[in-house]
């Protein structure tokens, strides 16, 4: 007979479902369209429309809270039907349809509204998704189901930037033009979700009673309310990577090199989210988060006082580690700790969390920028993520252990 670790062993051995493969390249493509615009959009406020470091931090901040707020929304509705794909294909579809007002701003206020439509697109599409991939998977091979799928996200990550250093450098920095091109992958992306991915073939239930009423929260469990409050807390000093850009151009490199700070911080990503989920398959989540977490707070203090080049450069490398030592992990725990049919709630509500902590973030990031100086923006931000890990090690026990 085979012992526990055997079968571990071969649970680990199943293949990765075709919903996860799927949803994989859907977000690649999404990620090349989106980041064509990311990384190009805090240089365009700035440097063409005049908008100041406060008002870039309440653009992102307004426009990442909206999109916290409706993935509560959305992922409690997914449970309630019972079906996630319609409401994911609904949300990439409004992305997609309002990344041509970024290419016709004439103001930071179009910025505010075209952010806005994103990022509520974001907020209907998040949750549902999360779920799918939970739905298709179980607790053996689920951190590496979402160490793939954040992978593939971070290829289009990795892509977007380049396509848009080569578009501006081939166009003659044109933004406009160059937002106009994001267009492509996005409808891409909306087609193959909708003709390649598929309800779970084991039917989430569904909800006879309000996902979000007080007995169906309570049923998440002590474990996950406690990982919901430490992702708040972490997330308070997690401002915009905007203002990782703003750092670059703030130490003097060319605003058409800024984007390829994203390639270098998304190659590293790339290259560590999916070792690591399945590293979490085998040894538990809790360590490799922690460890996310405090690179985190290392990086962070870099940024407050690097001043040469080459040593930014590095901590780009860097950040992109920390986000693949943590970000699938996050997901995996939750999708871990919570029943099958409030998955879609529970993905929700600690994204809500994570958006009730971006607005001050962003807010607080932007108005030490400009009160205080850039190395205020960061200490603040490692400080709040120091206070996360404290946390997390007091309250969280690894649901593997």
């Amino acid at each position: 007979m085979m012992n526990k670790s055997q079968v571990a062993s071969k649970k680990q051995n199943k293949a990765i479902p075709k919903n996860v493969w799927v949803l994989g390249f859907v977000s690649l493509l999404t990620d090349i369209s989106s980041k064509i615009i990311d990384s190009l959009l805090p240089v365009f406020l700035v440097s063409t429309l005049g908008a100041n470091l406060l008002t870039v931090g309440w653009i992102e901040g307004i426009a990442e809270s909206t999109a916290s707020v409706i993935k509560l929304f959305s992922g409690a509705f997914s449970d309630y039907l019972g079906k996630r794909k319609g409401l994911a294909i609904a949300g990439y579809g409004l992305s997609t349809l309002v990344k041509l007002l970024f290419a016709l701003a004439t103001s930071p206020m179009w910025i505010l509204i075209a952010r806005f439509g994103d990022r509520v697109g974001k907020g209907i599409r998040v949750a549902p998704r999360d779920a799918l991939v939970a739905d298709a998977t179980d607790e053996a091979n689920r951190g590496a189901a979402y160490g793939l799928r954040q992978s593939l996200d971070t290829i289009g990550a990795f892509i977007g930037p380049v396509v848009a250093f080569a578009l501006m450098s081939v166009w003659e920095q044109n933004f406009r033009l160059v937002f106009w091109s994001a267009l492509v992958p996005g409808i891409l992306a909306l087609a193959l979700l909708a003709g390649g991915v598929k309800e779970s073939n084991t039917k989430v239930a569904h909800q006879q009673s309000n996902p979000l009423n007080y007995d169906n929260l309570r049923s998440l469990g002590k474990s996950y309310w406690q990982l919901v409050a430490v992702a708040l807390l972490f997330n308070l000093g997690n401002s915009s990577d905007a203002f990782l850009l703003l750092k670059a151009l703030e130490i003097g490199i060319p605003a058409s090199l800024v984007p390829l700070s994203l390639l270098v911080m998304n190659l590293t990503y790339f290259l560590s989210a999916y070792p690591v989920g399945l590293l979490s398959d085998r040894i538990g989540r809790l360590g490799l988060l922690v460890s996310g977490f405090t690179l985190y707070v290392f990086v962070y203090i870099g940024f407050a006082f690097v001043n040469i080049q080459w040593q930014l450069w590095s901590l780009f490398a860097l950040y992109g580690l920390y986000q693949g030592l943590s970000k699938g992990l996050l997901l995996a725990l939750v999708a871990d700790q919570v029943p099958a049919n409030l998955r879609g709630t529970a993905f929700g509500v600690i994204n809500l969390a994570i958006g009730v902590a971006l607005l001050p973030a962003s807010i607080l990031a932007g108005s030490l920028w400009e009160l205080v100086s850039s190395k205020a923006t960061f200490i603040a931000g490692s400080v709040f993520a120091f206070g996360a890990i404290i946390l997390l090690l007091a309250t969280t026990k690894n649901p593997q252990d």
